[in-house]
């Protein structure tokens, strides 16, 4: 029996209230949810203190594996230090156990060893702050050319260098990992993939944008189930959570109908691989 641990993040139905939203992922039995602090009208950005989040994930019988995100990591300074304080104890606060760190994707350009030193300024600065909440902070490269960091083993460079291998690890997130074409996977150092797929036929794979991605199913170009086989076979075992961006899936009819058939496909497609 293919056993794997879905997960939703609150992208996959952003018009849903975050309590809708959480019987949405235990309906799916898919107890792994994903919070956002960009989400307009919705939790964290209406006020909603961590612990209604959490009286409201205890409710539900929902666990939050993550709070999405502290954007620009990578570009520290004292403005960026108090934020992920904030953040970090937000997620001590609601028992989100973890919280992504997403690369400046402002396309400033820069060599590889002066994004590996400005990532690792970041790390050293973000790793007391991590210990001191007790939470994980969960890299994640965009495979954007105007991307800062688009490369996770230049990722794997700075969380080594700021000495950070107990509180950090990477996302892995299918979209982004095709645009870059960076053949390493990492399993071992992955603590959460993002999963969305792309099915137009037409658009170039430089052009493909977060409004592009939609949920995995039959027509996907990312080969979503084949970088699943690999980081599994590489040992991973986590959350593997849904995360599209498209508009229409703003206006599903059945969005748990829509992301169970997604779930399907996706486990019907890896025991089909694995015979």
């Amino acid at each position: 029996m293919l056993s794997l641990a879905f997960a939703l993040n609150h992208m996959t139905a952003p018009q849903l209230s975050l309590a809708d939203f959480f019987r949405l992922a235990a309906s799916l039995h898919a107890p792994r949810v994903e919070i956002r602090n960009d989400i307009s009208g919705n939790a964290i950005l209406d006020g909603t203190s961590a612990n209604e989040v959490k009286r409201l994930a205890s409710e539900n019988d929902v666990s939050i594996i993550s709070i999405n995100a502290l954007q620009q990591f990578n570009h520290w300074s004292a403005t960026r230090a108090a934020e992920a304080e904030t953040l970090a104890a937000y997620c001590s606060g609601s028992g989100s156990k973890a919280l992504v760190l997403v690369a400046d994707n402002s396309g400033q350009a820069f060599d590889s060893a002066t994004r590996i030193a400005n990532a690792t300024e970041a790390l050293q600065g973000l790793v007391p702050i991590l210990r001191k909440f007790g939470i994980i902070g969960l890299v994640e490269c965009l495979g954007f050319e105007s991307c800062s960091l688009r490369s996770k083993k230049e990722a794997v460079a700075a969380i080594d260098r700021a000495n950070g291998r107990d509180v950090l690890r990477l996302t892995h997130d299918t979209f982004h990992h095709h645009l870059a074409g960076e053949p390493d996977l990492f399993p071992e150092l992955t603590g959460l993939v993002h999963i969305s797929g792309v099915d137009d036929p037409a658009i170039a794979v430089g052009d493909m944008r977060d409004s592009h991605r939609v949920l995995v199913g039959p027509k996907d170009r990312l080969d979503n189930v084949g970088q699943i086989a690999a980081l599994r076979a590489g040992g991973y075992a986590g959350p593997l959570s849904f995360e599209p961006f498209a508009e229409e899936l703003r206006h599903l009819a059945d969005p748990a109908g829509a992301v169970r058939q997604s779930m399907t496909f996706i486990t019907e497609s890896l025991k089909a691989r694995a015979a």
